[in-house]
């Protein structure tokens, strides 16, 4: 029989609040909304379908200082990551939102309302706190803390939900379960034990060993459980990833596997993010649940050591056995030996006997340049399916961001690449200037610090499109802020797929030279008051964190500094 959920009970808003869904629906409509992002969106649907039980809503500051700081909610359940509804100083001036306000949550893709929340509590996190006690380090190399720098806003709104609706899904419906539903199947077909397997990446055939071989030492079943809504920035899509996982479902014996999907937006949280997911399993009613070495660890830190160790993921999950109430399957690391066409663990290796492994690094490049991958390691399908969606660097996009003062030369350079990029060929080029582009796309000195901030993140949306489309893409907003950066980087790398090539160049031009020689004489209107927002007079130009390349019109040519930024394309095989 399936798992009993964390706390006791399935918190199944949807089931709960039917005989209400009308009338909520009817009220949906007069109240001020809140729209939803991608983050949140994942998290109420989680919410309201059972899959974080017991939380009934979005935690308020109680639960929240809780969990930061005990990985427990205020009633003492263990409870490893915060859920948190975040909302600018402006949307609660604008709607007043108070404790007693009740509020729409909506889908940002429909704009449907999918919840009622009604409002506990609007408090200021310690977001440094947050990021210190959940994520191990307030080091912006860690893609939750630069999401809580750059994107989270400052407020928290903390609230139980009514629920109206699940957000609609229109891919691989048939493969998205809530954990009722997940149960029922469960049931239907007598499965008592039932393993889960984590998983944000492309599967081959060691997962597939490694999956097969905890099922049978357990006599149990298993579940392919993987993530589909926010991962790791720069991993492969879900499209293509679901893809493979149904190509390699057809390797399991019959009747052993399924696979569903898990609409989570992870956080790279290590250890407690391996609480959390086994959490989470067990509301979907798993009985066993694998935890993998440095299991959803994020990377290196800004130090270059990993945010976590090895093992700290399972040694946090064996702390809490007793209350998980869910057995963990420790990660073998598995290696294949030709001697016996095998995958094994990698302790039980005879000694002095060959093994066989490809890293994923190694994998990436032989996708990159389209060499053979061994059937040893994964499926012809697999591998099909990752060469549909990764063509050899050749053929990926990627963008060339120039950042610098207004007349550094950075629209000069970037007029000059595009003309070089498209005597080289086999791209389509861009050019995202200010003087290429519709006004409202790039319009620097005549708007508010806000909507300077809007207008570049729709330039980093055209720039992701576009280079996910395979095209060469160059563009020149001033972009003053290091988080207007990050944004515009984290967007491409984030959505561009196989074009996430981003190279940041920082046109360093001094200030003196860029204003004696500006012929459109936006510095001395500056000086004048007649423009506000001006880099380098009544802003602060911030020099660029980590540029992949620094140039400057003073002591370069222009054909110098475009063939400098050829080779860095040229080193990263994109030419």
């Amino acid at each position: 029989m399936a798992n009993t959920p964390h706390g006791g009970i399935l918190k199944d808003l949807i089931v709960r609040d039917e005989h209400l869904h009308e009338n909520l629906k009817t009220e949906a409509a007069t109240l001020c909304d809140v729209t939803l992002t991608e983050r949140q969106l994942c998290d109420l649907e989680l919410i309201i379908n059972g899959g974080f039980s017991p939380l009934e809503g979005f935690m308020n500051e109680n639960d929240y200082n809780n969990v930061v700081e005990s990985l427990r909610l205020a009633d003492g359940t263990l409870f490893p990551m915060p859920i948190t509804l975040d909302v600018s100083r402006e949307d609660i001036q604008e709607f007043s939102i108070a404790p007693g306000t009740r509020i729409a949550l909506r889908d940002p893709r429909d704009d449907q309302a999918l919840a009622i929340l009604t409002v506990e509590d609007v408090y200021r996190p310690d977001q440094v706190k947050e990021a210190i006690n959940v994520f191990g380090a307030d080091d912006p190399a860690h893609p939750s803390v630069a999401y809580l720098r750059s994107q989270a806003k400052e407020y928290y709104v903390g609230g139980k939900v009514q629920a109206i609706q699940l957000p609609t899904h229109f891919d691989y419906v048939a493969l998205r379960y809530t954990p009722s539903e997940l149960r029922a199947h469960f049931k239907k077909l007598a499965w008592r034990k039932v393993v889960a397997f984590q998983t944000r990446n492309p599967m081959h055939r060691a997962h597939r060993e490694l999956t097969v071989r905890a099922a049978r030492q357990r006599q149990a079943n298993v579940l392919i459980h993987p993530v589909v809504g926010l991962t790791k920035p720069g991993d492969v899509d879900h499209y293509t990833r679901v893809r493979v996982y149904e190509a390699i479902m057809a390797k399991y014996p019959n009747g052993m596997g399924h696979l569903a999907l898990l609409p989570l937006a992870m956080r790279m949280a290590g250890p407690r993010e391996a609480v959390w997911h086994a959490i989470i399993r067990k509301n979907y009613g798993a009985t066993h649940f694998i935890v993998g070495r440095d299991h959803a660890g994020p990377g290196k830190n800004s130090q270059g050591r990993d945010f976590y160790g090895p093992y700290d993921a399972q040694d946090l999950v064996t702390k809490y056995h007793e209350e998980l109430q869910i057995e963990m399957v420790p990660f073998q690391q598995m290696t294949y030996m030709p001697s016996t066409d095998e995958y094994v663990p990698i302790d039980e290796v005879p000694k002095g006997a060959q093994t066989l492994d490809i890293s994923g690094t190694e994998l990436r490049k032989r996708l990159r340049n389209g060499a053979p991958i061994p059937d040893w390691f994964s499926y012809e399908g697999v591998v099909k399916t990752l060469r549909e969606s990764y063509p050899p660097r050749l053929k990926q996009g990627f963008v060339i961001f120039l950042t610098g003062l207004h007349n550094s030369g950075k629209d000069t350079i970037a007029k000059a690449l595009q003309v070089v990029l498209n005597e080289q060929g086999g791209r389509s080029v861009s050019v995202l200037s200010g003087d290429n582009i519709r006004p409202d796309l790039d319009t620097p000195f005549s708007y508010a610090p806000e909507e300077r901030s809007k207008n570049l993140q729709r330039v980093a949306f055209v720039a992701a499109e576009l280079s996910r489309a395979g095209a060469a893409v160059i563009a020149t907003p001033i972009a003053p802020k290091q988080v207007s950066r990050d944004v515009i980087k984290g967007t491409v790398i984030h959505s561009a797929g196989a074009g996430a090539n981003f190279f940041t160049i920082h046109v360093a031009t001094p200030l003196e030279h860029c204003e004696a020689t500006d012929r459109k004489g936006i510095y001395a209107r500056a000086r004048r008051g007649e423009l506000s927002g001006v880099a380098g007079v009544d802003e602060i130009f911030e020099t660029p964190e980590r540029a992949d390349l620094t140039v400057d019109v003073i002591t370069q040519s222009i054909p110098e500094i475009v063939h400098s930024i050829v080779l860095l394309l040229e080193t990263n095989s994109l030419l």
